[in-house]
């Protein structure tokens, strides 16, 4: 038997009690056959959990989730729970406690499935957002001030550190050597003349020591725009926690459906466990029907075996996925028929029918 790893299990709110244990089936059969073992441990945590205790997490909660080797999470948030709180009391801390600073967002167009841009196919959407995860405009550094009043106001400040940027270009250009050695900083900086002057300025410097990689320079307005128009041109995308945050929904959208995205909150040096999540919400208009998405939960599996080092495992169940899509088995958002239990099943099944490989 190979290595054993501890999962900390956290379906969240919403359709998270249906993909996480979709998400986790694949994880089983996948594991099984690459001969490594998976120690779960399932914890209530999100906006349930609140309504229940008055805090999105135990006291503990920390603490204890350091101990494992990744945190396989769903999504967080409940229509009667005030939406300004899942972020800031479980995600935001999570991400901040444990040094994820990177967000790693995949795009890229399945077989079978139909991009919205008609004219574009599988050789043309293949790229992945790197979003800064522990600074920028999410630091909520800020203060509402008489807001009751005529004069009332209110402030949110950015923060970026030299330390910050280096460590997300750094992530950024070694990614890219991996892939297609293209890095595109995505920033404001002909208006956010000092924070995203100074994010550019860092990246560039953190850009001559990869005279290998090519590097460029795109503002968000027509980042997004080319998101649209030309998705092909972009390889590595580094950008900022805000803009990330926005385009990998637009990559998710260019995709299909969001429902489709996965991700990763990495702490590359792994001192701190990382937590693996689709990047879409938890859409409780739909919970408990068994037609939402899971292949952005079970590509965020693959993403977490990648990150632990399960290469060959998370390569199989990215093919699994393919072998899914292509064969048309999809969900609703998909224009499809195929329930969640069924799509996880599909990928189940490609895993058990594929022999290893004996070279």
């Amino acid at each position: 038997m190979g290595k054993t790893y501890k999962i900390a299990v956290v379906n969240g709110d919403g359709i998270g009690a249906e993909i996480v244990p979709a998400g986790v089936s694949v994880l089983d059969a996948v594991a099984t056959k690459y001969g490594f073992k998976l120690d779960k441990q399932e914890f209530p945590f999100g906006a349930g959990y609140f309504k229940e205790h008055g805090k999105f997490m135990s006291d503990d909660a920390l603490e204890t989730l350091k101990k494992f080797d990744a945190i396989f999470f769903g999504a967080v948030g409940l229509p009667e729970v005030d939406d300004t709180l899942p972020a800031r009391d479980y995600t935001f801390r999570v991400r901040t406690s444990f040094e994820q600073y990177v967000n790693y967002r995949p795009v890229k167009l399945f077989p079978g499935v139909e991009s919205p841009l008609r004219y574009k196919t599988e050789k043309d959407i293949d790229f992945v957002v790197v979003r800064e995860n522990n600074e920028g405009e999410f630091v909520q550094s800020g203060k509402i001030m008489h807001g009751d009043k005529p004069g009332g106001m209110a402030m949110d400040t950015s923060i970026f550190t030299r330390f910050g940027i280096e460590r997300i270009a750094h992530y950024s250009f070694k990614l890219a050597r991996k892939r297609n050695s293209k890095v595109t900083n995505v920033t404001k900086s002909n208006t956010l003349i000092n924070s995203l002057a100074y994010w550019d300025r860092v990246i560039a410097e953190v850009a001559e020591e990869y005279p290998d990689v090519e590097y460029s320079k795109m503002y968000i307005d027509n980042a997004s725009a080319s998101f649209v128009l030309r998705p092909e041109i972009f390889d590595v995308i580094l950008t900022t926690n805000l803009f990330g945050d926005i385009l990998s929904d637009l990559g998710g959208a260019i995709m299909g459906s969001l429902g489709l995205g996965g991700s990763g909150n990495i702490n590359p040096e792994k001192d701190f466990p990382s937590m693996f999540e689709p990047i879409h919400g938890s859409a409780p208009d739909i919970a408990g029907q068994n037609i939402a998405n899971p292949i952005g939960q079970i590509w965020s599996a693959a993403i977490m075996l990648d990150h632990l080092g399960e290469t060959e495992a998370a390569k199989e169940i990215m093919a699994g996925i393919e072998a899914t899509t292509a064969k048309g088995n999809l969900t609703k958002d998909l224009r499809g028929t195929a329930s969640t239990s069924e799509v996880a099943e599909s990928v189940v099944q490609f895993i058990n029918a594929t022999k290893l490989s004996t070279i």
